[in-house]
């Protein structure tokens, strides 16, 4: 079988396949988290493990979203929104974890929880579009 992907989801499953260094990243610091050798709170330790699980899963998701804007007809905006709705919410929403609990003894979420809704909405577009995509192509 062989998979033939368009010049958009190459340069997008390129970018994101980049990032799972960062995710690597993180999931070392995650170590050093609960080891103890950086003091967080309760509830920047449950973030932290929030935002390191949604960005992976969230990667591995964008990359098979790739393969699938592929074989529908979506084409222009709504293309666009198949193909970069989970990436964007891989960055928004993990990233809403992490800086919604940012800064010394933090016990709740900041206003950057914001970030964390955006993705959502991004996640929700982007699977409702590639679904109703795959559906009616």
């Amino acid at each position: 079988m062989t998979i033939t992907l368009s010049e958009a989801s190459r340069n997008l499953a390129g970018i994101m396949l980049l990032t799972v260094v960062t995710i690597e990243f993180g999931g070392w610091f995650l170590t050093k988290i609960v080891r103890g050798d950086v003091p967080m709170t309760e509830f920047q330790k449950a973030f932290a493990r929030a935002g390191h699980a949604h960005a992976g899963v969230l990667v591995i998701f964008g990359l098979v979203c790739q393969l699938l804007a592929d074989a529908t007809t979506l084409t222009g905006a709504a293309g666009w929104v198949a193909r970069l709705g989970v990436p964007a919410a891989a960055i928004l929403m993990s990233g809403g974890f992490f800086a919604s609990s940012a800064g010394k003894d933090v016990t709740k979420p900041n206003k950057a929880i914001a970030m964390l809704w955006v993705g959502a909405l991004c996640l929700a577009a982007g699977v409702l579009t590639l679904g109703i995509g795959l559906l009616t192509s």
